[in-house]
Formats: structure tokens, sequence, C-alpha cells
């Protein structure tokens, strides 16, 4: 049996796309939390890995020409994955085309987007006092995700599965789209999308990335504390200036 892939992680939509596709593709792994949270994602040796400092990323021990193969961004570790095991990502056009299509679509749409809907609407009225701001840029965000469940609707109309047959490209929307009800969206408005929810929930090896990690999850801090202000600049005080005193640390 080969080495297990080692995964880099922490409890986010990001990823779960990751352990949903080892679970689907059937691929040994252990996983490395990175506690977000707390600036781990500054540390040396996880720079070294993933120099953007975000998880999710992988370290394959089986990599290319049998060599260890370490891989940053979702997208790209899906795409590998898929590479590697010659599953749910087509050899040939236009199959393959179609599931990049909508790969890209989530990683440029549906996670940043989602992303920030949540970042106003629940760690924001923690760090923001102008009411005024914090309603504009939640009504800003949650009409884009608004948006972006009708385009996804209108695509589930006539396909059980976003690309045509089940793929990476699914994986990657997934654990995106469970957070629009947490979102103050109305699924009821989107009965394509709910119904593909249900399907891709009923799969068990969805159910068992999903559960990956689940128990690092946390509240955002109460307001005010030294906790919420190391909290916060951990994940949303980040400049130039930290990646390069971060990046310093690794010379």
């Amino acid at each position: 049996m080969s080495a297990p892939i080692e995964v880099f992680l922490w409890a986010t939509p990001n990823s779960w796309k990751i352990t949903i596709a080892l679970e689907e593709m059937e691929l040994p792994y252990v996983i490395r939390p990175v506690a977000i949270g707390k600036g781990e994602q500054f540390s040396p040796d996880f720079l070294a890995i993933s120099p953007n400092n975000r998880v999710p990323a992988i370290i394959d021990p089986d990599g290319p020409r049998a060599a260890s193969a370490s891989v940053f961004e979702s997208g790209a570790i899906l795409q590998y994955l898929g590479r590697k095991t010659g599953k749910f990502y087509p050899h040939a056009e236009p199959k393959r085309l179609e599931v990049e299509q909508w790969l890209f679509w989530q990683m440029a749409g549906v996670g940043p987007m989602f992303g920030q809907a949540s970042h106003f609407m629940i760690y924001a009225p923690n760090l923001v006092d102008d009411p005024v701001k914090l309603e504009y840029s939640t009504q800003r965000y949650s009409r884009e995700v608004n948006r972006l469940l009708g385009v996804l609707d209108q695509r589930l109309r006539s396909r059980s599965y976003i690309a045509g047959d089940y793929s990476i490209a699914d994986m990657a929307v997934y654990p995106w789209i469970t957070m629009a009800s947490y979102l103050g969206q109305d699924l009821g408005r989107f009965p394509h999308v709910s119904g593909w929810l249900d399907l891709l929930a009923a799969r068990p090896a969805v159910q068992r990335g999903m559960a990956v990690g689940a128990e690092l999850s946390r509240a955002p801090p109460p307001r005010g504390s030294s906790e919420e202000r190391e909290f916060a600049v951990a994940l949303f005080g980040q400049t130039a200036a930290t990646v390069a005193t971060a990046a310093s640390r690794q010379s």
C-alpha cells in the first residue's frame, strides 16, 4: 500500500473539498491540523508547503517519478488527485473542459463570495462598530451568494451533477453550498440545488469527508476579548509585511 498523503487542513469548506476527494478516490491519508485562528499558517514548515499561507495543502509521498510532491490551492489539489487516480476528472475533451469550467467557477466565484458573506455576517459584527458599513457589506455579498445559487440552480435543471457525471467540480462546490442556509438563503427557492445537495449528502464518501476535522470548528471569540484580537489578526489582519516577516523565519 502507498504511504498516506498528508493533508494540512482546518475545519473549512476548502479543506473538506480535499477530504471528500480522498475518500471518493479511496486514497490513504492522514490529517495535519493547522490552527489558522492561532496563526499556525505562518509557521516556516507550513509556508514551505503553502507559500500563500492558506489551507489546504498536501504532501504526497508517492508523487510523480516516485518523488514526494507538495501541492497548495484546493483546485490544484483536486486536479492533481484526479490525474493521479484517473477518477472523477475526465481525461478527454470536451468532458474535461466542462469539469474545469465549473471547478474554476467555484474557485473564482463561490468560494470568495460565500467566504466574504460569511465574514460580514458571522465575524464582522464582533469587529466592526459602524452599522451602516456593516449593512452595506452584508447586503452586497448576500446578493452575490443569491446570484450564484441561481446560476447553479439553472445549471442543475437538466442534469444530476454539475458537469454531467459526478466529478471534482461537485466535490469543490458542495462544501460551500452547504453554508447557504447559514448565510440567510432560502434553499426552497432553489429546488435543483436542494436536490443536488441531498444527492451528494447521501454518498458515504461525502459524509466521511465532511466529518473530517469537524471537532476543530470553533465559534468566534467573545467580543472585546484578547482572544478576539489575536484571532482577527491571524485571519483578517494579514498584509505583505506579515508574509515577509513569516518568510524571513524560513531562511
